[in-house]
């Protein structure tokens, strides 16, 4: 039942503004988007929308993902913001994907692929994340990363190490985006990193939606 409510929730996260000449009607694509960021291969999807009548190829859906150019809606204001990293690999190479989520909503603010992990780059995520909410007098709650503290340091935020507690928000996110991830190994391939990103961005907006 859980799996189903996940595929067949309301839709109303999903913009279909970029559709002009799209021969597919609005509805068989945003249950496309929902049912491949929720769960389903792509081949899969195409599966469901033939039961559904409408036969469309796998390119075609990933295509509306790209175009639909979905992210974390921007303007909050949290009180806390938990901050973390993980890995992704993409085509075989790693690339590092941080994160920050409210842990009172557990809705992901933003998130961001980077080719490695350097302060200097790390310094970059909180600069991207003051332009979309209001986090100046929000504490950060990180683990023991040092690039992170002192990211966050240099930006003036203030921060907490905590490994526990509302922390835990983000590891929560986390480990659901690796399940959803777990067909293909916690990996994309054949994709360049900014088409994993949109498609991550796109996660966060489905998650945030159906938390």
């Amino acid at each position: 039942m859980a799996e189903i409510a996940r595929l067949s929730g309301h839709r109303d996260w999903i913009d279909l503004d970029f559709v002009e000449r799209e021969r597919t009607p609005k509805p068989a694509m945003a249950q496309g988007v929902q049912s491949h960021v929720a769960g389903l291969s792509l081949s899969n999807t195409t599966d469901l929308l033939e039961a559904l009548g409408v036969e469309r190829s796998p390119k075609a859906v990933h295509d509306w993902v790209q175009k639909a150019d979905l992210q974390p809606e921007s303007g909050r204001s949290p009180n806390q913001i938990a901050l973390d990293e993980t890995v992704i690999r993409i085509n075989d190479q790693q690339f590092w994907l941080y994160a920050a989520a409210d842990p009172e909503t557990n809705n992901l603010l933003h998130l961001q692929l980077f080719a490695t992990t350097t302060t200097a780059l790390t310094e970059i995520f909180p600069r991207e994340l003051r332009h979309k909410h209001d986090v100046e007098t929000a504490v950060f709650l990180v683990d023991g990363a040092k690039h992170l503290q002192t990211a966050l340091q240099r930006a003036g935020l203030r921060f907490q190490m905590r490994r526990h507690g509302n922390r835990n928000a983000i590891e929560r996110i986390f480990r659901e985006l690796k399940r959803r991830t777990s067909s293909f190994s916690n990996s994309f391939s054949h994709v360049e990193p900014k088409t994993a990103e949109s498609w991550l961005q796109t996660f966060a907006r489905w998650h945030n939606a159906t938390n």
